[in-house]
């Protein structure tokens, strides 16, 4: 395994992401690297070429300024409040696979949940991270039998 310098963890701010922000903390501790952090907010608007565009934006607004106060909390729950942030709006795999290009990270930090019967077919955010990352990726399970 590589010498880690920079990583980055992506979190959807969820009750796992202090699970998923300590292991990225443990690691960064291990190799003396580097945290920053992202999140994505994936706002589709239901009428997207309807005349409801004012308040498609406010909506949108509102979501990314939530998010900012819940991504403040959590970086100080982990220690990371000097830590660079980026709450991006758009397709979480492009923005997470962006934001680590752009920051030049060599480790992407992730949850991954335990998925059962259909579920396995379908393309969840961690398995297009994981075949696009210009990097290495950790999925930290979530929610599985060993959690």
């Amino acid at each position: 395994m590589s010498e880690y310098r920079k990583i980055l963890l992506a979190v959807d701010l969820s009750d796992n992401s202090e699970v998923v922000g300590q292991r990225a903390v443990d690691v960064a501790n291990r190799y003396q690297a580097d945290i920053c952090l992202v999140h994505v907010v994936e706002y589709v608007p239901v009428e997207p070429m309807g005349e409801a565009l004012l308040p498609s934006v406010q909506i949108e607004d509102e979501l990314v300024n939530s998010a900012k106060t819940r991504f403040e909390t959590l970086a100080a729950s982990l220690g990371l409040s000097d830590a660079t942030r980026f709450v991006e709006v758009g397709n979480i795999k492009a923005e997470v696979i962006r934001v680590a290009k752009e920051q030049e990270c060599d480790l992407i930090v992730l949850g991954c949940h335990e998925r059962h019967g259909l579920a396995i077919i379908i393309n969840f955010t961690e398995d297009t991270v994981l075949h696009a990352a210009p990097c290495d990726v950790l999925a930290v399970r979530l929610g599985g039998r060993n959690s």
